[in-house]
Protein backbone atom coordinates (compact mmCIF):
# COMPACT_ATOMS: atom_id res chain seq x y z
CA UNK A 1 0.00 0.00 0.00
CA UNK A 2 1.32 3.36 -1.27
CA UNK A 3 2.35 5.77 1.96
CA UNK A 4 0.22 8.58 -0.27
CA UNK A 5 -2.54 7.06 0.33
CA UNK A 6 -2.58 7.07 3.89
CA UNK A 7 -2.65 10.18 6.41
CA UNK A 8 -0.40 9.57 8.88
CA UNK A 9 -0.26 11.98 12.12
CA UNK A 10 3.06 12.62 13.70
CA UNK A 11 0.89 13.46 17.58
CA UNK A 12 4.57 15.23 18.57
CA UNK A 13 4.67 17.64 15.52
CA UNK A 14 1.01 18.92 16.01
CA UNK A 15 0.18 21.97 18.10
CA UNK A 16 -2.21 21.04 20.94
CA UNK A 17 -5.86 21.97 20.12
CA UNK A 18 -8.74 20.23 17.56
CA UNK A 19 -7.38 19.77 14.01
CA UNK A 20 -9.65 18.16 11.29
CA UNK A 21 -8.80 15.72 8.61
CA UNK A 22 -11.23 14.62 5.71
CA UNK A 23 -10.15 12.09 3.19
CA UNK A 24 -11.61 9.22 0.87
CA UNK A 25 -11.05 4.82 0.56
CA UNK A 26 -11.34 4.73 -2.88
CA UNK A 27 -10.90 1.68 -5.15
CA UNK A 28 -7.43 2.32 -5.18
CA UNK A 29 -7.13 2.20 -1.88
CA UNK A 30 -9.06 -1.19 -1.43
CA UNK A 31 -7.63 -3.16 -4.44
CA UNK A 32 -4.07 -2.77 -2.64
CA UNK A 33 -4.98 -4.44 -0.03
CA UNK A 34 -4.05 -8.21 0.96
CA UNK A 35 -6.50 -10.62 2.27
CA UNK A 36 -9.33 -8.54 2.77
CA UNK A 37 -13.35 -9.33 1.93
CA UNK A 38 -13.62 -5.73 0.80
CA UNK A 39 -13.34 -5.65 -3.21
CA UNK A 40 -13.65 -2.24 -4.16
CA UNK A 41 -15.49 0.96 -2.55
CA UNK A 42 -16.24 4.86 -2.03
CA UNK A 43 -15.93 5.81 1.48
CA UNK A 44 -15.97 9.76 3.22
CA UNK A 45 -13.95 9.53 6.45
CA UNK A 46 -13.99 12.29 8.51
CA UNK A 47 -11.56 12.82 11.55
CA UNK A 48 -11.74 15.28 14.31
CA UNK A 49 -8.53 15.27 16.52
CA UNK A 50 -8.79 17.02 19.80
CA UNK A 51 -4.84 16.99 20.99
CA UNK A 52 -4.30 17.39 24.31
CA UNK A 53 -0.85 18.21 26.60
CA UNK A 54 -0.51 13.96 27.38
CA UNK A 55 -3.39 12.29 25.54
CA UNK A 56 -5.80 12.62 22.36
CA UNK A 57 -9.50 12.03 21.55
CA UNK A 58 -10.04 11.14 17.72
CA UNK A 59 -13.18 11.17 16.18
CA UNK A 60 -13.34 9.03 13.33
CA UNK A 61 -16.66 9.05 10.89
CA UNK A 62 -17.28 6.77 7.71
CA UNK A 63 -19.60 7.02 5.38
CA UNK A 64 -20.13 5.27 1.84
CA UNK A 65 -20.50 2.27 -0.01
CA UNK A 66 -18.45 -0.42 -0.28
CA UNK A 67 -18.46 -4.14 -2.40
CA UNK A 68 -17.96 -7.28 -0.81
CA UNK A 69 -18.83 -10.87 -2.25
CA UNK A 70 -21.83 -12.53 -1.46
CA UNK A 71 -21.52 -15.48 0.36
CA UNK A 72 -24.45 -17.08 -1.87
CA UNK A 73 -23.90 -16.48 -5.45
CA UNK A 74 -20.55 -15.14 -5.17
CA UNK A 75 -21.67 -12.21 -7.59
CA UNK A 76 -20.10 -8.68 -5.80
CA UNK A 77 -22.58 -6.86 -3.66
CA UNK A 78 -22.75 -3.16 -2.20
CA UNK A 79 -23.10 -2.91 1.77
CA UNK A 80 -23.87 0.69 2.96
CA UNK A 81 -21.43 2.11 5.85
CA UNK A 82 -22.50 4.50 8.40
CA UNK A 83 -20.09 4.97 11.25
CA UNK A 84 -18.55 7.32 13.90
CA UNK A 85 -16.16 5.71 16.54
CA UNK A 86 -14.50 7.78 19.16
CA UNK A 87 -10.73 6.76 19.87
CA UNK A 88 -8.87 7.91 23.46
CA UNK A 89 -5.19 7.30 23.77
CA UNK A 90 -4.06 5.06 26.11
CA UNK A 91 -1.99 6.00 28.87
CA UNK A 92 1.65 4.29 28.99
CA UNK A 93 3.07 2.65 32.16
CA UNK A 94 6.21 4.76 31.95
CA UNK A 95 7.40 8.53 32.50
CA UNK A 96 7.17 9.57 28.99
CA UNK A 97 3.80 10.77 27.37
CA UNK A 98 1.90 8.55 25.13
CA UNK A 99 2.34 11.62 22.54
CA UNK A 100 5.63 12.10 22.45
CA UNK A 101 6.55 8.73 20.17
CA UNK A 102 2.73 7.96 18.63
CA UNK A 103 1.48 8.40 15.16
CA UNK A 104 -1.85 7.69 13.79
CA UNK A 105 -2.67 6.10 10.51
CA UNK A 106 -6.02 7.67 10.23
CA UNK A 107 -6.40 6.07 7.19
CA UNK A 108 -5.77 2.39 8.36
CA UNK A 109 -8.42 3.50 11.35
CA UNK A 110 -10.78 4.28 8.78
CA UNK A 111 -10.65 0.98 7.17
CA UNK A 112 -10.82 -0.66 10.44
CA UNK A 113 -13.95 0.98 10.98
CA UNK A 114 -15.41 0.18 8.11
CA UNK A 115 -14.28 -3.73 8.31
CA UNK A 116 -15.92 -3.88 11.74
CA UNK A 117 -19.22 -2.82 10.06
CA UNK A 118 -19.41 -5.71 7.36
CA UNK A 119 -21.41 -8.44 9.05
CA UNK A 120 -19.99 -11.89 9.18
CA UNK A 121 -22.59 -13.32 6.40
CA UNK A 122 -23.11 -11.33 3.54
CA UNK A 123 -25.78 -12.19 0.89
CA UNK A 124 -27.71 -10.26 -1.60
CA UNK A 125 -31.85 -9.47 -0.53
CA UNK A 126 -34.14 -12.19 -1.34
CA UNK A 127 -33.92 -12.21 -5.11
CA UNK A 128 -31.14 -10.51 -5.78
CA UNK A 129 -28.54 -12.84 -6.39
CA UNK A 130 -27.48 -14.02 -9.69
CA UNK A 131 -30.19 -16.27 -11.18
CA UNK A 132 -28.24 -19.27 -12.48
CA UNK A 133 -25.73 -19.73 -9.71
CA UNK A 134 -29.38 -19.53 -7.39
CA UNK A 135 -30.69 -22.24 -9.84
CA UNK A 136 -27.33 -24.59 -9.58
CA UNK A 137 -28.17 -23.72 -5.36
CA UNK A 138 -31.52 -25.26 -5.76
CA UNK A 139 -30.31 -28.53 -7.59
CA UNK A 140 -28.21 -29.27 -4.88
CA UNK A 141 -30.46 -28.46 -1.60
CA UNK A 142 -31.17 -31.39 0.69
CA UNK A 143 -34.30 -32.54 1.02
CA UNK A 144 -35.95 -33.46 3.98
CA UNK A 145 -35.87 -37.51 4.26
CA UNK A 146 -39.09 -39.00 3.88
CA UNK A 147 -40.45 -40.28 7.48
CA UNK A 148 -42.05 -43.42 6.18
CA UNK A 149 -38.68 -44.55 4.11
Amino acid sequence: MSEQNHYIVDLKRLPVGTHLFDFQLDNDFFSSLEKSEILSGEVVAKAVLNLREEDYQLNIAVQGTVFVVCDRCLDPMPLEINDEQEIWSAEEDNDQSSINNHQLDLTWLAYEIVSINIPIVHSHQPGECNKQMELLLHDHLCAEPDPEN
